[in-house]
């Protein structure tokens, strides 16, 4: 299941933002998205004539796209058997515990995935190993642009945009007259944090969710990184300030962590097609879903 950006101890790993998580559906990993998704006419959202939301809900596009694979995958289980037929549609886009479960039986049958090997498990390692160094610190700030009802995302994706190029292009005379950065998050932030001008302080790995620690950490950059962080919150501006380096274990100490990053990588490419299948034989309306004609190969 896709995790939240935040974490127990604060939101992206950070005791100074607070930002609120929201739910996933029950048993189903979620599916990541761009944002910048039309949002017209939401309430007309269906698939093969099942609406995906009532007409007072307001979803961010990354939302109604899951609830619309979501409904994909629950009609497939019905189609075979897995699922009663009269399994009620979807409140809010909670479904049902039988429909959880019968997902994944589909999913099981559907995605015939290889087992990850030695072989394969130590090239991932060779061309990754920064990302299994232990002990890396990396002490970042952000802004935080975000995501909530109604906003207009393109309009928002132009307002990161504008900051990232705005805090990159700042010379060195010009910080050295004042903090462009600290001033952007405190104007601009949508986070507790731009009060200390977005400072998040030293993070470790384990602090940070994935879509965070992909992009802060087993790099070399340090400044403001030359490209927004996307969250299911919204869009980051973010600046490694300092970095620490930690020490890359040998591959038979990280061996279960690299081989369950296969599997991981397996399941949601394997996931991804098959949706695309299921979107190409449906009727999806209002929903910017890719779908495909040709069956799912593995």
């Amino acid at each position: 299941m896709n995790a939240d950006l935040h974490t127990p101890t604060g939101g992206c790993g950070s005791a100074a933002c607070s930002c609120q998580d929201s739910p996933a559906a029950p048993s189903l990993p979620r599916i990541e998205v761009p944002l910048g998704a039309p949002r017209g006419a939401l309430a007309a959202a269906q698939v093969n004539g099942i609406a995906l939301c009532d007409a007072d809900e307001l979803l961010d596009p990354m939302e109604l796209r899951q609830r619309a694979c979501t409904e994909l995958l629950r009609q497939a289980a019905q189609a075979q058997g897995l699922l009663a037929a009269d399994d009620p549609v979807p409140s809010a886009g909670a479904i049902s515990e039988a429909a959880g479960s019968a997902i994944e039986q589909l999913l099981d049958a559907e995605l015939q995935l290889p087992e990850p090997d030695d072989n394969a498990g130590r090239r991932h390692y060779q061309a990754h190993a920064a990302r299994y160094a232990r002990g890396e610190r990396v002490r970042a700030r952000h802004v935080l642009f975000a995501v909530t009802p109604g906003v207009d995302i393109n309009a928002l994706r132009q307002r990161a945009e504008a900051c990232l190029l705005d805090v990159r292009s700042a010379t060195p005379q010009e910080q050295a007259a004042g903090d462009r950065f600290a001033a952007a998050a405190s104007a601009s932030s949508n986070c507790p944090s731009g009060a200390q001008g977005g400072q998040l302080g030293w993070l470790r790995i384990e602090d940070c969710a994935p879509e965070f620690a992909r992009e802060l950490f087993g790099h070399a950059e340090v400044g403001v990184l030359p490209r927004l962080v996307h969250s299911r919150f919204g869009l980051h501006v973010v600046e490694v300030q300092e970095r620490e380096a930690g020490t890359v274990p040998p591959y038979e100490q990280v061996r279960a962590a690299v081989l369950q990053q296969l599997r991981q990588q397996s399941f949601a490419t394997g996931l991804s097609q098959y949706l695309r299948v299921l979107a190409g034989r449906a009727r999806v309306v209002g929903v910017g879903l890719e779908g495909a004609e040709t069956p799912l190969v593995q």
